[in-house]
């Protein structure tokens, strides 16, 4: 198991964003930027992360974008390695691949079907056991390390149209109770946060005009204040962690 390199407060933290896109990932990413996390964010596509670091730098921030294909172990391995050995200590690490794809079970395939697991379920477990190996092995007391998990409304049932979605989202959510579980004791703050309704995106705004227009009323999420909740999360005293936050519109149905 990978052994810390240095004494753990004489090196940087870290804020690890595995999937920053233009809404809550690059909102989670700005925001431990703020309080002086070198915020380490990927997407596949490197090129596409250059407007968020530049906005995070712009704010007296220190960022670094990485392309990486989150499905893929050996880069995986490889990135959170590079991280370690050359940037700081991975403190936090949020996972929030979505793989939102609708298609009927009449339709799904099966090579379809595995690609949305592998993007919004296996990717999630090689980058949290990656950088959990790295947490436990902290050479400090108590709490080492904050791993979120971006849920979905499909985290907690399966609507028409949604197998392959539903099914990852599911297995998601379990695998962030195994860890709660498991790493709890040892120092690792698991939790996972159910996104339940419309996010404040250009693809909402342009693919869904109706429910964009309740964003005036709040019935859209704000990335920001999602973010505010990330952050929330890794403040928590040890001795009241939450493990599972919802997140909705007040006027979304639950």
């Amino acid at each position: 198991m990978p052994q810390a390199t240095e004494p753990s407060d004489l090196r940087p933290r870290v804020a690890l964003v595995i999937g920053a896109g233009d809404a809550t990932g690059g909102a989670v990413a700005r925001r431990f930027a703020r309080e002086g996390f070198v915020a380490c964010v990927t997407r596949r596509q490197a090129d596409k992360l250059e407007p968020l670091l530049a906005q995070i730098r712009a704010d007296g921030g220190v960022a670094h974008g990485f392309g990486s294909d989150a499905r893929k172990e050996e880069e995986v391995v490889a990135l959170v390695e590079h991280i370690e050995r050359t940037i700081g200590e991975i403190e936090v690490l949020v996972f929030n691949i979505g793989a939102n794809a609708p298609s009927s079970i009449l339709d799904e395939t099966a090579r379809r079907y595995f690609k949305i697991w592998e993007m919004a379920c296996l990717s999630g477990f090689l980058n949290a056991r990656e950088v959990a190996r790295r947490m436990v092995a902290r050479p400090r007391e108590g709490h080492r390390g904050t791993i979120l998990f971006t849920g979905a409304t499909a985290s907690l049932r399966g609507s028409a149209g949604f197998a392959a979605f539903a099914g990852a989202k599911h297995a998601l959510r379990a695998l962030a109770q195994s860890m709660a579980r498991e790493l709890g004791p040892r120092g690792i703050h698991v939790a996972h946060v159910v996104i339940d309704g419309a996010i404040d995106t250009a693809f909402i705004r342009d693919n869904f005009p109706e429910r964009y227009a309740l964003k005036d009323q709040d019935g859209v999420l704000n990335p920001d204040h999602i973010a505010e909740q990330y952050w929330m999360l890794h403040r928590q005293p040890r001795d009241a962690w939450t493990h599972e936050l919802d997140l909705r519109p007040w006027i979304e149905k639950f």
